[in-house]
């Protein structure tokens, strides 16, 4: 075996090893963007379900004495109230309960500070509808809402790497 068979050995075994070595980074980059997407899904869905839950909540507690149910209705933060403890009042913790978004980070605050629930959010719209259904302003006349958000993954792949989920769906109070 010759010095030129010694070259040609090695300059075949370099090109199956970058190969190898290719195939390889891109699996592991398919790997984690996968993840990351799936990351994002679940953050969001956990999320959404959350404020669901907590708007579907509004105005419950007392049906002898009426107070408003939302209080404050903007397209990225919202405020309603329930009585928690049936007291006919809902002011308070855990009475009065605000979910906004402050930069990227999905807030909740029912009375004992904003506390983070999501990071990465690059946005959240809430749209109000009156009792027919019909698009509203008017923070009274809140009857349901429906809510997008999307979440970016924490964990991308690569900086060029676009990971978000978007999620949404429509929230009817059940005490109005």
């Amino acid at each position: 075996m010759g010095l030129a068979d010694l070259l040609v050995s090695l300059a075949v075994l370099s090109l199956v090893m970058s190969t190898n070595l290719t195939l390889v980074q891109q699996g592991w980059r398919a790997y984690a963007v996968g993840s990351a997407r799936v990351e994002a899904q679940q953050s969001a869905r956990i999320a959404l379900q959350r404020m669901a839950r907590d708007i579907r909540s509004a105005g419950a507690g007392t049906a002898t004495i009426g107070f408003d149910a939302v209080s404050l209705a903007e397209p990225a933060r919202i405020v309603f109230h329930r009585d928690v403890n049936v007291d006919g009042v809902a002011v308070g913790r855990r009475e009065t309960i605000t979910w906004k978004l402050d930069r990227d980070v999905l807030r909740r605050d029912a009375g004992g500070g904003a506390q983070p629930i999501v990071t990465g959010v690059r946005a959240l719209a809430f749209t109000y509808l009156d009792a027919r259904g019909e698009l509203t302003a008017a923070a009274a006349n809140v009857r349901a809402v429906r809510i997008t958000l999307t979440v970016a993954a924490t964990n991308a792949a690569s900086p060029g790497a676009d990971v978000a989920a978007t999620v949404s769906t429509q929230v009817r109070l059940r005490n109005r």
